[in-house]
């Protein structure tokens, strides 16, 4: 394999046949034997939280702590991807980034999760009633820990400077193994078998991560058509959804960044904008004004102890450790994906807008849409928890839209947000997979078609077999995520070494300075 930059790129076999054919390998096992699947994903799982629960939590909160001493200190100024200016606007740019991230998350887990954690309080709440308005406080604030700093600090932060300096200053390959560029050097970008350990776990974890939300929007949004359309919830229509998913996703993964992906992740806020000024204005905005000013401030006050509470193992794997193994599962792939987008940003810019501006918008919408839960429940009990109960997370989100003016229409627009969500997410990831398997910035679009294709294929296969196929799917993210958190930990070392190259670089620093 040579290092290449030039338009395509060049593929690498091992890593893309390796790659598929595990996912492949998987879905066939399912088929075989699913109860032998379940029982591996479960004991692998129960594993990775026992053993790497703790370093999934440190190797984020490092991430964060030392992703702001970089922003905030003189590297802050160094401009990445040799591009004086950024190739698209601040809008256009935060988009994309957002939509990634979130996906189905953005909306089913902002009704779910909060809600849940108000039902039934975290067992760091101390004494706590469920029910509570100091149970509301909590439950959002425990929301924040799973879905804000650090989770978006590992997506876009360390692992992005690390990459836009190894492919853009340097010229090797946008792969995840040029991550370990700064260690090795070129020897890792050539036939290594480290650099192809690392490069297919990094596209497994993140094929599954997706596959994931694909499958869920499937269930999701058959159950969210039969409430609101008294459409039926059955296979047919969940695999329906699915492939016109995948359909959408792989033309938008072929017209690349610049159009079709900047084109849904610019509608999707634009909508997400619209529907936090709708709730807000026929919801109940003095509570969510308020409970987002106290949770938040509980949030950064409680900050440490939260985020690394480690107490009750298995109310962390079902929350806050589950979060966080997914989002490092997402790493590698996502600081690739936004590398690709951020030529021309400063440092300061990329920390601010990844590690802060998005996480407190993040925060915000967790709080209208979970907060318009809690309301509803404090008002009117089992309004919108019974449903949970009953029917899971996209339950919530209907009952909560149920419940204020022109419910319908809030319902519909919700839907339709989750689907650019998850889309956004399809082609997106399709893309970087590409990239990571040809290392250029622009790979053919017959293989980002071919993994879009792949990914909803994958997801339509674990459909027919049962939710529980989904679901050990989307719980073996946990259990990729153990050597893709050591691949992120490196980032400690490598990212402020790539800092102080660019800064010499740049004159930032003197060529002497240590």
């Amino acid at each position: 394999m040579k290092n290449t930059t030039r338009k395509n790129g060049i593929i690498d076999w091992p890593v893309f046949i390796i790659s598929g054919g595990l996912l492949v390998l998987f879905v066939t096992l399912g088929l075989i034997n699913q109860d032998m699947v379940t029982n591996l994903v479960n004991n692998s799982f129960a594993f990775s939280v026992k053993y790497f629960g703790s370093v999934y939590q440190v190797v984020l909160l490092g991430t964060f702590l030392i992703a702001l001493f970089l922003g905030f200190s003189k590297y802050g100024k160094i401009k990445l991807g040799n591009m004086d200016k950024p190739e698209m606007s601040t809008f256009k740019w935060i988009s994309i980034i957002m939509c990634t991230l979130l996906a189905a998350g953005g909306v089913f887990w902002a009704a779910a999760e909060p809600l849940s954690h108000f039902m039934d309080t975290p067992p760091h709440a101390n004494g706590i009633d469920a029910g509570s308005h100091e149970a509301a406080i909590t439950a959002l604030a425990t929301s924040f820990v799973d879905w804000g700093f650090l989770a978006w600090a590992i997506l876009g932060t360390l692992g992005t400077i690390v990459l836009m300096y190894a492919h853009y200053h340097k010229g090797v390959p946008l792969k995840p193994r040029a991550l370990l560029y700064p260690f090795f050097g070129d020897k890792i970008m050539k036939k290594s078998v480290l650099g192809t350990i690392v490069d297919v776990f990094s596209i497994i974890s993140v094929a599954a991560g997706t596959i994931g939300p694909i499958g869920f929007l499937g269930l999701q949004a058959s159950y969210a058509m039969s409430e609101l359309f008294n459409i039926s919830d059955v296979l047919f229509i969940q695999i329906v959804i699915v492939i016109a998913l995948v359909v959408v996703a792989a033309i938008s993964a072929a017209t690349g960044i610049h159009k079709g992906i900047q084109y849904l992740s610019s509608f999707n806020t634009i909508l997400a904008l619209f529907l936090i000024f709708a709730i807000l204005v026929t919801g109940p905005a003095l509570f969510i004004f308020n409970a987002h000013i106290e949770s938040f401030a509980l949030y950064v006050q409680d900050f440490f102890t939260m985020t690394t509470y480690h107490g009750d193992e298995a109310w962390l794997s079902g929350w806050t450790i589950f979060f966080f193994a997914w989002f490092i599962g997402y790493g590698p792939m996502m600081v690739i994906f936004v590398a690709r987008i951020s030529r021309g940003r400063t440092i300061r810019q990329l920390v601010t807008s990844v590690a802060v501006i998005a996480p407190v918008i993040t925060t915000f919408w967790f709080t209208v849409v979970g907060g318009t839960g809690i309301f509803q429940e404090m008002t009117n009990p089992g309004s919108v928890s019974k449903a949970l109960s009953e029917n899971g997370p996209p339950a919530a989100m209907i009952a909560i839209t149920d419940q204020l003016p022109f419910g319908m229409i809030f319902g519909i627009l919700l839907l339709l947000a989750t689907i650019i969500f998850v889309l956004t997410t399809t082609d997106s990831m399709s893309l970087t997979i590409s990239m990571a398997i040809t290392g250029s910035g622009d790979p053919s679009k017959l293989l980002r078609v071919f993994w879009a294709l792949l990914m909803g294929a994958v997801a339509t296969i674990l459909l027919t077999i049962g939710e529980d196929g989904v679901e050990s799917l989307q719980s073996f993210i946990v259990v990729t995520a153990v050597p893709v958190s050591i691949l992120m930990l490196t980032t400690f070392w490598t990212a402020p070494y790539a800092c102080k190259q660019m800064a010499k670089d740049q004159g930032i620093i003197e060529s002497d300075e240590r």
